[in-house]
C-alpha cells in the first residue's frame, strides 16, 4: 500500500502566448517590451519599423512589438463585452481611453480593473515618453469572466494605485526575502491576514465564496516561502514562473517559463534554487462553471448572445468614441492620473515602484 501524499502539482505546462488559464480566468498574457527611445511623437523611429507587419506586429523583433499600433505601440480602440480586464503594469506607462469618456496614464506597479459588462470600447496605448533613453514596458493583462447574471451590468472603470496595493515581505530563517503583492484575494499567513483593495462591485472577485486571488511573488536567490492553501472548496489555482532560473515546488524542480496547476487546498513550499530572483504570478478562483461562448473581444454564454453583441456594437458602438482618434496619447508628462467618467480626477507625481 502506497501511503505517500499526493503531489500538490497537478500539471506543468510550458508558457507560450497566451498563457494557459483555468475558469474563472479566460486569458493571461505577459508583455515585456524593451522599447527604444521615442521619436518625439510617442513612437519609435520610422527606420525601426521596417520589416514589421504594421497594424498587427507581434514579432518581438529587437525585443519589442508594435501590436496593433501604427505609430505608437499598443492596442487602439476596440470593444469588449461580458468579462473584465485586469492590467498590471510593472514598468513603463499605459494610456487608457474609453467610450465612457474616462482616461488614464498609469504604470510603475499600478493596476487597472475594467468591468466591460454590457459593452465598452477602450484603447490601451504604450507611448514612448522618453526621447533620451529607452522606454521599457512590462505588464500582465488578465481576463476574468463574468457570471451570466453580471454579463450585462454597466461598465465600470477602477484604478488600483501602486502605493495603495498591499505588499508583504517575508523573511526565511536564512534572512532571504519573499515579497507578495496582493491585487485580489486575502493573503492568510501565520502573521495574520492581509486584505486587498475591493474589486469592482459586479466582479466575480467581489463574491467571497469565489475565492479569487491575483498575487505576484518575488523570491530572492535561495529564498524559501510556503504558499498558503486556498480558503474555498472547489477553488482552482495556477502558478506561473515567468522570470528567474529554477525553483522547486514541493520539492520538484521547475524551470522558468512554466505554468503549474496546483492543488488549491494544499500549502505549497517554494524554494528559489537559482542565482537570481524568481518571479511568479498566481491566479486562483472557484470556477463559474457556466458555458463560455467567445469570439474575439466578446465573451457570453451562448452563440445567440454573441450574435446579439455584434449587432449591438454595430448599432450603438457601445456609446460611441469621444476621442479625436482611435489611439489617443495623453501628452508628454510621466505623471500618473485617472479622469473618471463622472469627472472625478486623481493625479500622482511620476514614480516607479518596480
Amino acid at each position: 500500500m502506497n501511503s505517500a501524499a499526493p503531489s500538490v502539482i497537478l500539471s506543468i505546462t510550458p508558457l507560450g502566448m497566451p498563457w494557459p488559464t483555468l475558469d474563472p480566468f479566460l486569458f493571461c498574457v505577459h508583455h515585456d517590451d524593451a522599447y527604444p527611445a521615442g521619436n518625439g511623437r510617442y513612437g519609435p523611429d520610422a527606420a525601426l519599423l521596417r520589416g514589421r507587419q504594421i497594424g498587427s506586429d507581434f514579432s518581438g523583433q529587437a525585443g519589442w512589438s508594435m501590436y496593433h499600433g501604427e505609430q505608437v505601440p499598443g492596442f487602439p480602440a476596440h470593444p469588449h463585452r461580458g468579462f473584465e480586464t485586469v492590467t498590471i503594469v510593472r514598468q513603463g506607462r499605459i494610456d487608457h481611453s474609453d467610450s465612457l469618456g474616462a482616461g488614464a496614464r498609469f504604470g510603475g506597479g499600478d493596476v487597472q480593473w475594467l468591468t466591460a459588462g454590457r459593452g465598452i470600447v477602450h484603447a490601451e496605448m504604450f507611448p514612448l515618453l522618453r526621447t533620451d533613453a529607452p522606454n521599457p514596458l512590462e505588464l500582465f493583462q488578465i481576463w476574468l469572466n463574468l457570471p451570466s447574471a453580471s454579463k450585462m451590468v454597466a461598465p465600470h472603470f477602477t484604478m488600483f494605485w501602486s502605493q495603495d496595493i498591499p505588499r508583504q515581505r517575508f523573511t526565511d530563517d536564512a534572512g532571504r526575502a519573499t515579497e507578495v503583492v496582493s491585487i485580489a484575494g486575502t493573503l492568510h499567513t501565520s502573521a495574520g491576514a492581509t486584505a486587498p483593495l475591493a474589486p469592482p462591485p459586479d466582479s466575480w472577485a467581489s463574491r467571497p465564496e469565489a475565492d479569487v486571488a491575483i498575487w505576484t511573488l518575488r523570491l530572492a536567490p535561495g529564498a524559501r516561502w510556503t504558499l498558503p492553501p486556498a480558503a474555498g472548496a472547489g477553488t482552482r489555482r495556477m502558478l506561473y514562473f515567468f522570470a528567474g532560473r529554477t525553483i522547486t515546488v514541493d520539492g520538484q524542480a521547475v524551470a522558468v517559463k512554466h505554468g503549474l496547476e496546483l492543488r488549491a487546498g494544499a500549502a505549497v513550499p517554494l524554494v528559489n534554487t537559482g542565482a537570481e530572483p524568481a518571479e511568479l504570478l498566481m491566479l486562483q478562483g472557484r470556477p463559474i462553471g457556466e458555458p463560455v461562448a467567445q469570439y474575439g473581444p466578446f465573451v457570453m454564454n451562448t452563440q445567440a448572445q454573441l450574435q446579439q453583441a455584434f449587432e449591438d456594437y454595430r448599432r450603438t458602438q457601445f456609446g460611441g468614441w469621444p476621442w479625436p482618434d482611435a489611439a489617443p496619447v495623453h501628452g508628454d508628462g510621466a505623471d500618473r492620473f485617472a479622469r473618471h467618467a463622472d469627472g472625478r480626477t486623481e493625479r500622482f507625481a511620476a514614480q516607479e515602484t518596480s
